[in-house]
């Protein structure tokens, strides 16, 4: 494909509205409301979210992972191995922006916000609910970490298989868990025509929510 046949790829959005009237006052329900109809509608992994760090030298990176609890309205609950790329650059700057986006419904929300460990217990009890080839995975592989081969990583596989052969659910590892990013700044964007899109953003002062309007 061509440059220009790339630039002339566009959608255009006119499926639903969103007003200051529409929201709710608290922006994590909000959001719970949005990830319900998008559950609804049967799009494709709603729960998939872009999360985006900072090491120390102020680079930027970012890769999808799962969301996986939205505990007391309070935060965005998501669980990997601590030693990944993602979890060195949190222990280094705990500031995270999250984003969704579900074209089904022409809607992206933006979550800005600082980030802390899950409590052990959280992400031992969601550790053992995984399927158990997870819980081998998260043992066998040394995530972000520089491998030979991909033999390497499935006779690591294997290890772990006989390591605990016999045992269900397997010891969470101390190196996976969970991070719960608490949000201080959540937008809301509505696809319409022309793109004059719709954006409503909370922004949280003390323990409360301030609303307002963004131009697209």
């Amino acid at each position: 494909m061509t440059d220009s046949q790339l630039a002339a790829l566009r959608q255009t959005y006119s499926q639903r509205t969103l007003t200051e009237a529409d929201v709710q006052p608290h922006a994590v329900r909000q959001f719970r409301t949005w990830l319900d109809e998008a559950i609804a509608a049967r799009l494709e992994e709603p729960t998939a979210m872009t999360l985006a760090t900072v090491n120390e030298a102020g680079q930027p990176a970012a890769r999808v992972v799962l969301l996986k609890g939205l505990p007391n309205d309070e935060g965005f609950l998501f669980f990997t191995n601590y030693d990944s790329r993602k979890g060195q650059e949190l222990a280094t700057s705990p500031l995270a922006a999250l984003t969704f986006f579900w074209p089904g419904l022409e809607r992206q929300v933006r979550v800005e916000g600082r980030v802390e460990k899950a409590p052990e217990a959280v992400s031992t009890d969601y550790f053992q609910s995984r399927p158990r080839s997870s819980q081998i995975g998260a043992w066998a592989s040394p995530q972000s970490q520089p491998i030979r081969s991909r033999e390497e990583l499935e006779q690591r596989e294997q290890e772990v298989v006989q390591q605990f052969a016999g045992q269900q659910p397997l010891p969470r590892p101390p190196h996976w868990g969970g991070y719960l990013l608490r949000p201080q700044r959540i937008e809301f964007w509505q696809g319409r025509p022309s793109r004059l899109h719709d954006r409503i953003v909370f922004e949280r002062v003390g323990l409360e929510w301030r609303l307002s309007r963004l131009a697209p």
